[in-house]
């Protein structure tokens, strides 16, 4: 495909980065030099100065005979303009547009074919948020993806040093009533697509995929605590905390939320009816202490400012906070604050990659979602009558060295698989696979499950 990327940002950056390593033809567009040099220095792709929103930027970019636009700047009306121009000047072309103001998502209508015409609108906040509240209902996991509708969970555990699993090989694993398969292993900021042989070390994070009704089961199985969250602090009240506020003030949970400005603490105070609103500094340890924070079962530390937030995630750590959720947007940070002992980030801009990800590979695929800064992908898709691998057993499949296929969807039935498991047609799959196999995944399943 040809894609064009409008905004060179955190969010342009990596989704050029990703889409130039499965050999898509990307042509990165922004008005900043500095941006320009960075793509030109790092990034094997085309890299134009100029403005989305104007046509003779986006005609230079190839927009005529282009397959894609994603308009990704931090300016909805700019990334809106640029798929109107788009759609003028390339009928057939596929329309992605980052939009952050919930007042232009909550008219209806708005992005039809017949207005405006945008075929997929991106709002990583919500997104965001959605990960952030199936954080909290799961406390036991540091990160959790939903499959099948949210029949099956991915979920991300950390393995303390001293678990009793630490040294055993994977084929080894017989528990939880079969109904657990490791799909990922994160050590050391390197992503392990694992294999019966691999073995558990201390403090790797474990992705595991788990039936919903399992997590439970699971949970002991690993002897990995799971107690149930009461308090929460949210530091942050932007879009994202906001949200997230408004999302608790009607749930189980008992919320405070701080907030600097003085004016966002008086709107929020009118429109949320259990949420407790402080004005105060989420960095200073004395508030902290004043509002019981060690009481306290989950910290969301959602500012504007990555530092603060890492800031505030370090100072809640020393004061014995069970779950902390820190906000980063820039990804190259992601590693560090693994580093110092942050284990939950989210980040609005993985979201977007994420489901630029999803939409780009439009065929058989179902979701995307980046695994730990993007080092790996979980892949749920659909298999075709016309694959090889429907009504084959798993052992007799090559998949390409760095996949996995974690779970097997039949109907109602869902299968953790095993060697003898076998794939019938319009199962869904959930498929592993490090960076450096999805190039050699994608020609594979082109032809074997048309969903790329």
């Amino acid at each position: 495909m040809k894609i064009i990327i409008v905004g060179a940002g955190e969010v342009g950056f990596h989704s050029a980065q990703k889409l130039s390593e499965e050999n898509q033809d990307v042509v990165l567009i922004d008005t900043d030099p500095e941006k320009i040099k960075r793509i030109t220095d790092n990034l094997d792709v085309q890299a134009l100065m100029g403005s989305g929103s104007s046509p003779e930027t986006l005609r230079k970019a190839g927009v005529l005979d282009a397959d894609m636009l994603v308009a990704a700047t931090d300016s909805d009306e700019v990334n809106l303009v640029s798929c109107l121009l788009a759609r003028h000047l390339n009928r057939y072309i596929l329309k992605a547009a980052r939009i952050r103001n919930t007042e232009y998502l909550r008219e209806k209508g708005l992005f039809d074919q017949d207005i405006m015409g945008i075929d997929m609108s991106i709002n990583p906040e919500t997104e965001m948020v959605k990960t952030i509240f199936n954080l909290m209902m799961i406390p036991g996991a540091c990160d959790v993806i939903d499959f099948a509708q949210g029949r099956i969970k991915l979920i991300g555990v950390i393995i303390n040093p001293d678990s009793r699993f630490i040294g055993r090989r994977l084929f080894s694993f017989t528990g939880a009533n079969e109904r657990l398969l490791i799909g990922a292993i994160v050590r050391e900021e390197k992503v392990l697509i694992p294999h019966g042989n691999d073995t558990i070390k201390a403090n790797d994070l474990v992705y595991l995929v788990a039936r919903s009704d399992e997590l439970d089961n699971i949970f002991s199985f690993l002897d990995v605590p799971d107690k149930a969250a009461s308090n929460v602090i949210i530091v942050g009240a932007g879009i994202t905390g906001t949200t997230l506020a408004s999302v608790l003030d009607d749930s189980k949970f008992h919320v405070k939320i701080i907030e600097r400005d003085t004016q966002r603490c008086t709107n929020l105070s009118e429109k949320l009816k259990r949420v407790i609103v402080i004005n105060g500094d989420g960095t200073e340890k004395n508030l902290l202490l004043e509002e019981n924070i060690n009481e306290t079962d989950f910290l969301v530390a959602l500012t504007s400012d990555e530092e603060s937030n890492i800031l505030i995630s370090l100072l809640a750590k020393e004061l014995g906070v069970n779950k902390i959720i820190t906000r980063i947007n820039k990804l190259s940070y992601i590693p560090l604050v693994s580093a110092v002992g942050i284990d939950t980030v989210v980040s609005s801009r993985l979201s977007a990659v994420s489901a630029i990800l999803q939409y780009v590979r439009r065929g058989k695929i179902i979701s995307v979602a980046p695994l730990k800064g993007e080092h790996a992908e979980a892949i749920e898709v659909e298999a075709m009558e016309t694959s090889d691998i429907v009504n084959t057993p798993l052992s007799k499949i090559k998949l390409p060295k760095g996949a996995l296929i974690g779970s097997i969807i039949h109907g109602d039935e869902i299968i953790i698989p095993r060697g003898d498991s076998v794939i019938k047609e319009k199962d869904r799959l959930i498929i592993f696979a490090d960076h450096m196999s999805i190039p050699k995944l994608e020609k594979l399943l082109t032809v074997k499950l048309d969903f790329f």
